[in-house]
């Protein structure tokens, strides 16, 4: 068994679904001021001293909310009627230093098949239109392979192709609450996008009267993770909509969050 998967893995091919990072990416207003980071020792600093001899080395800060870039959300990060996931009240698990239940460090590493749904190459565009919601029914419509239980489902807008253009990246297309139910009644234990929200950025739910009623709702009422600003252009351009998928949150006690390198492997 070890050998045949060792095998498969030498002749497979990796997609890495990570955007790069740096200052002035995409950042959504709720975790500015996002990413900051700089060297703060240079070879210079320790070459020819007399410790190292002809080693030298160099180290950096790194400043960064963990909302920001490609990252997952843990169940800590939304309550509904302040209620998070499992019934808790979050003054009961809140402290200074983080939560004491249901931070990033409890979230298992993600190893599952993944799905995903093209819904702009779909509609035959590079990128569906600005602040697009994308309803049930269109993910049905773009469908290839269904999404089952324990799957991670992840959704294409187009929007990973402007990532260098913060304004209309914030104005990418994103879930319609009935594609935030439609995946919960599939039974998956993750969902993403190549958005900043996986919702669509100020849309209001009429029922419940809440904005990002995917985070309302899959968060703290299914238990379902969520991924945001993917790159899933090379996954769409080759037409790869089944694969293993593969993301490892980091063990920061507490967090809400976790910045994550999801990688897909056909």
């Amino acid at each position: 068994m070890t050998a045949t998967l060792i095998q498969h893995l030498k002749t497979s091919r990796t997609y890495d679904l990570e955007q790069p990072r740096f200052a002035g990416m995409p950042i959504h207003e709720s975790h500015r001021p996002g990413y900051f980071y700089a060297l703060h020792r240079r070879h210079r600093d320790s070459f020819g001293g007399p410790l190292n001899g002809p080693r030298s080395g160099a180290s950096g800060v790194l400043t960064m909310m963990e909302h920001s870039g490609t990252h997952i959300d843990a169940l800590c990060h939304q309550a509904c009627g302040m209620e998070l996931f499992g019934g808790k009240h979050p003054d009961q698990v809140e402290t200074p230093s983080g939560f004491t239940e249901l931070g990033i460090e409890t979230v298992a590493p993600l190893v599952t098949r993944g799905v995903l749904i093209d819904v702009a190459g779909h509609r035959g565009v590079n990128r569906l239109p600005e602040l697009y919601s994308i309803t049930a029914d269109d993910l049905e419509a773009a469908l290839v392979h269904r999404p089952e239980k324990g799957d991670v489902l992840l959704v294409r807008t187009g929007f990973a192709t402007v990532w260098n253009d913060e304004a209309l990246y914030l104005r990418a297309a994103g879930m319609h609450k009935s594609a935030s139910i439609w995946a919960a009644d599939h039974g998956v234990v993750a969902v993403g996008a190549d958005n900043m929200a996986w919702d669509v950025p100020g849309e209001r739910d009429p029922e419940s009267g809440a904005t990002l009623f995917g985070h309302l709702y899959l968060l703290p009422q299914k238990g379902i993770y969520i991924i945001e600003n993917l790159d899933l252009e090379a996954l769409a351009r080759d037409k790869q909509t089944e694969f293993a998928f593969f993301c490892l949150p980091l063990k920061l006690k507490g967090a809400t969050g976790s910045p994550v390198r999801p990688l897909a492997i056909v």
